[in-house]
């Protein structure tokens, strides 16, 4: 008999799924995998539920499948259409705050055994979307000053942790590789895309965006790990944590090993903005499903708003972007010692995506 139930709330985005394939993995852990839509790979033995969390009403109704949960992972996200501007509009945040609230409302009803809450958060904590943030980014500081569900969120989790039996835990990844269809965050699916139009095409694989800067990576796999992790340590009660692969990232550095990797030339910079230019290629992306038997998925379709989010993380248009590092020693310091190597992480996932039928090898 399981000794965990984990509730992976977002399980079919790029953290979710990684969460519920790792806690899958481990004997003492029963997975509750919670999205609007199934995923399309779901390990043996995990339950899914279709739950809108908006719905507080949906919430309160699945109370009787969620009475032996004793964990949550926080990872489900609401962004609009327009990502980048979304992050800074008000009803984007009251909804993700509306979503985490009508869930943990059923949890604390339904489920007496609940011990630990995982949140997600991110890079935007520390202000880089507002103004260049100094490096590297400590939890420690105080909070950056400027509107974010992210603050909404831990407010609620605080005001409420000391009357429950429940401890929580914010992880706060950097760019996160991993794989899902259709997130709005997936680069993963939006460089492999973009190199399958390209070789399609005829043509190198180019760098498309903008100056050289330090950043970072988060491999969804280690996310996971953390999130197991600070479940099961009282260290992590009520803590936040970076979550990095604990190396840099400097994409034109490692531009050429993506491109050996599809067979590829990398040529020389062009820059493009991917948001405007990629979604042209709808032709040829279907062109490429069809000579290489992919799954059928237009490239809208996989990719979506990805594109934005990869332009801004390839500093498109920006001469002289500013660094961006997340400093990982808290987490070490308290324990977890987990690191991934970057490039080998974004290969592992382009090639998981090649596996799984829907990028060309």
């Amino acid at each position: 008999m399981a000794k965990h139930t984990v509730l992976v709330a977002g399980a079919g985005g790029v953290v979710g799924a990684a969460a519920v394939e790792h806690f899958a993995s481990l004997p003492d852990w029963d997975v509750v995998a919670v999205s609007r839509r199934r995923p399309p790979e779901l390990p043996e033995g995990v339950k899914h539920l279709s739950i809108d969390l908006t719905n507080a009403a949906a919430c309160r109704a699945a109370g009787p499948v969620l009475a032996k949960v004793t964990h949550l992972m926080f990872a489900a996200l609401y962004e609009k259409p327009d990502l980048i501007a979304g992050w800074r509009d008000p009803e984007q945040m009251a909804v993700n705050l509306a979503m985490l609230r009508h869930l943990l409302d059923a949890l604390e009803a339904c489920a007496p055994g609940l011990r630990h809450v995982s949140l997600m958060q991110g890079t935007k904590a520390y202000g880089g979307h507002v103004e260049p943030a100094p490096v590297p980014c400590k939890e420690r500081w105080p909070r950056h000053a400027h509107a974010n569900f992210y603050w909404l969120q831990e407010d609620l989790l605080r005001e409420r942790q000391p009357k429950a039996a429940w401890t929580f835990t914010v992880l706060r990844p950097q760019i996160v590789f991993g794989y899902a269809v259709s997130s709005p965050m997936n680069i993963v699916a939006a460089i492999g895309a973009y190199a399958a139009v390209m070789r399609e095409l005829g043509r190198p694989l180019s760098w498309p965006g903008g100056g050289r800067y330090i950043n970072g990576g988060s491999d969804s796999r280690l996310i996971a790990q953390v999130a197991e992790w600070a479940g099961t340590h009282e260290v992590a009660a009520n803590e936040t944590y970076n979550v990095v692969n604990g190396d840099a990232l400097l994409w034109q550095d490692f531009w050429g090993s993506i491109a050996r990797h599809f067979g590829m030339e990398a040529g020389e910079p062009r820059p493009m903005n991917l948001t405007r230019e990629m979604p042209a290629h709808a032709d040829t992306w279907r062109a490429v499903v069809a000579k290489h038997g992919l799954r059928d998925t237009t490239l809208d379709g996989l990719v979506g708003s990805s594109w934005q989010f990869t332009d801004r993380a390839f500093a498109h248009g920006v001469d002289n972007p500013s660094d961006s590092v997340l400093s990982g020693i808290k987490l070490r310091q308290h324990g977890f010692h987990g690191c991934v190597d970057t490039e080998d992480c974004v290969l592992y996932w382009l090639a998981r995506m090649q596996r799984q039928n829907l990028l060309p090898r």
